[in-house]
């Protein structure tokens, strides 16, 4: 079953009648004039780490589907953004970095995205589309060839990857076609090249997602601690094959347990939080998610409209 999420603005019908909610879809019951829809396969589940500021207007689809079974050690997932802003101010989309690397189409492009260590920032305008391949951590090795940490803050043409053969998939990447047939094909494309197996990789794929299932995982000596394996040892695994170190995604996926808070709302016990995302301090903190984030945590949270 597909889960939907859908917001937008309620421009007034007048009967008041509040939002149908049924399982995983949320639909308004009133007309908007502004459509902000996420679809998403239960496995992949919704995006975590965006900085989500109101939509004032147009329409937007955000869409994630998970690969085949046997693609899983190598691919998270399939994801697609279609945006319609035609006769509406832009629409700046923002969200804090993760440790996976990206193939992307886009305007009859195809590029790959190593590890961006920055915050990602995008004004959109008028009508497009984005398809896009999100790498597991690790994942990406087997098709790169060599350390991931030489693309990480980089943008590369996909065709020195992938080669030429890479055009057909674009083309239907780029295309109006319906998700599921979008899927098919990238399904088609990563069949046709699965690398084998590489024991190292499921390793960094494994601990990467230690760290983010496990919040006391603070710093690189508790993941030492809870695995056996040496600092330098880690440190090297994350820079072959994630493409960034232990501490820099302990320290992201910390900072989008943050985001998640502001974004369901309630209120912040900061000096707390603190000690729970394991910072020396509430400032070490709030600077941290300044640094980052690129807005002190007041200013996000005014951005939401809380």
């Amino acid at each position: 079953m597909i889960g939907k999420t859908r917001q937008g603005k309620a421009v007034g019908r007048g009967d008041g009648e509040p939002a149908r909610k049924r399982q995983s879809e949320t639909r308004a019951a009133w007309e908007l004039n502004s459509d902000i829809e996420e679809v998403f396969d239960p496995e992949v589940g919704q995006a975590r780490g965006m900085l989500r500021r109101a939509l004032p207007a147009g329409k937007m689809r955000h869409s994630r589907r998970r690969p085949a079974p046997d693609l899983a050690p190598w691919i998270t997932h399939y994801w697609m953004i279609h945006w319609d802003l035609r006769g509406c101010e832009p629409h700046l989309a923002e969200s804090v970095p993760h440790p996976n690397v990206h193939l992307i189409f886009e305007n009859g492009a195809a590029v790959v995205a190593g590890v961006q260590t920055h915050k990602f920032s995008r004004l959109l305008r008028g009508e497009s589309r984005v398809f896009g391949v999100k790498f597991r951590p690790g994942g990406f090795r087997p098709f790169y060839g060599a350390a991931v940490s030489d693309l990480a803050g980089r943008v590369v043409p996909a065709v020195r990857i992938f080669g030429k053969e890479l055009k057909e998939f674009e083309e239907i990447a780029l295309s109006s076609r319906h998700d599921d047939g979008k899927v098919r094909a990238a399904n088609a494309f990563f069949h046709a090249r699965k690398p084998d197996p590489d024991p190292a990789m499921l390793l960094a794929g494994q601990l990467v997602d230690r760290i983010l299932k496990e919040p006391e995982i603070k710093m690189v000596d508790d993941l030492v601690r809870l695995t056996g394996m040496g600092k330098r040892s880690l440190q090297r695994l994350f820079s072959e094959y994630v493409g960034v170190s232990p501490k820099w995604v302990i320290r992201r996926y910390r900072l989008h347990e943050l985001i998640e808070k502001f974004n369901a709302g309630g209120e912040t016990d900061w000096a707390q939080l603190a000690l729970d995302l394991g910072y020396f301090d509430q400032a070490h903190l709030i600077n941290d998610f300044r640094a980052i984030v690129g807005y002190s945590p007041t200013e996000y949270w005014k951005l939401l409209g809380k």
